[in-house]
């Protein structure tokens, strides 16, 4: 199977691109892993476009059976960054029903949680995870791709080898 993770930003939109095997026993193979890169200082409209254009390209090219993506949330102090996120994850979403491939989403805190079995883990344990997990030889950077890595490892975990309904409820 090939997961296709999002982290959605207006901004800079990390992705990465893992292979699987339905044996347990197999690690995940990073295919590629980059950004999409929204144009700085444009119009709403011109920047969801461009993180639109990005997406669909890198699905046509590298052709993943699912894409699985971070559930929006809001800090009670910033509740327009999630207004805004909505906007870069409705066309990533839109993006994958185009191209027919399921969407599978994940909370943050379950990510972290799967990753370092603590809901709370601080980003530089999720980049260790993940460096550990794939047998990567440096930490992921920047953190946009290492936030995508993570939602698909956790996808790999969760969803593609199926850890059972009680995990999944978590999301």
């Amino acid at each position: 199977m090939r997961i296709l993770g999002i982290d959605p930003g207006l901004n800079t939109t990390g992705y990465a691109v893992l292979d699987t095997t339905a044996r347990r026993s197999d690690p995940p193979r990073l295919v590629e892993a980059g950004v999409v890169r929204g144009k700085s200082g444009a119009s709403l409209a011109e920047r969801v476009h461009e993180i639109h254009t990005g997406v669909t390209e890198v699905i046509a090219s590298l052709k993943p059976d699912v894409l699985a993506i971070e559930e929006l949330y809001s800090h009670y102090d910033r509740p327009t960054t999630a207004i805004l996120m909505g906007h870069a994850r409705g066309v990533i979403i839109l993006a994958a029903a185009q191209a027919g491939i399921p969407v599978e989403n994940y909370a943050a805190t379950n990510i972290k949680k799967t990753l370092t079995g603590n809901g709370r883990a601080a980003k530089w344990q999720i980049q260790e995870a993940i460096k550990r997990e794939l047998g990567l030889p440096t930490l992921p950077e920047p953190p946009d791709v290492a936030d995508a890595l993570a939602i698909a490892l956790c996808h790999c975990y969760v969803g593609a080898r199926g850890l059972g309904p009680e995990v999944r409820g978590q999301r």
